[in-house]
């Protein structure tokens, strides 16, 4: 049987990559994304096992000994990780898998399936990803600042992954991902 194949999707928060995979999911065949695990608070409307996997901090750390994640990091001061059961039985059955998971993930995916693919979306300027956060208006503005700093610095691993996505337009940038998806 023909395996699946992996797509990692990296990038600053507020690049779109949400946005972009969730159109992903709905036109594309055959692709899967993985649900996340992480120990920060649900947002309004976010349902466990739906959105993420929300976990205690001692229950994330006990996933972390028992080696439950393909990767894990800690972002924002909350850990997020993928579970390898959510990868490796979809890749399995010859699903194509999306990780949409932080760089650091991304590299420690990178290392365990080196044929995976990765893409790095990002926003046209800093002042746009800036405006982008602002306007989610779901974070306090100690945690906007939080994420502008560490958005800052994932954008210097944009050079490890093998196709960037600058998603000014919307539709460009979803097209953009696509034709990655459909044709590689």
């Amino acid at each position: 049987m023909i395996k699946g194949k992996l797509f990692i999707v990296s990038g600053p928060s507020g690049a779109g990559k949400s946005t972009i995979t969730k159109k992903i999911l709905r036109e594309v065949e055959n692709i899967y994304l993985t649900v996340s695990a992480t120990t920060r608070n649900p947002r309004k409307g976010e349902v466990n096992g739906q959105e993420y996997y929300f976990y205690s901090k001692e229950e994330f750390e006990k996933g972390i000994k028992k080696d439950d994640f393909l990767e894990y990091a800690l972002v924002h001061d909350n850990y997020y990780g993928t579970l390898k059961s959510e990868v490796t039985q979809r890749l399995e059955l010859g699903q194509n898998v999306l990780l949409e998971i932080d760089v650091q993930g991304g590299g420690q995916v990178k290392e365990i399936f080196e044929d995976a693919i990765s893409i790095f979306i990002k926003a046209p300027s800093i002042e746009e990803l800036q405006k982008r956060l602002n306007g989610r208006a779901t974070d306090s503005e100690e945690v906007i600042q939080k994420r502008l700093k560490n958005s800052i610095k994932e954008l210097t691993y944009e050079e490890k992954y093998d196709y960037t996505i600058i998603n000014g337009e919307f539709e460009k940038a979803y097209q953009e991902l696509k034709k990655i998806i459909t044709e590689v």
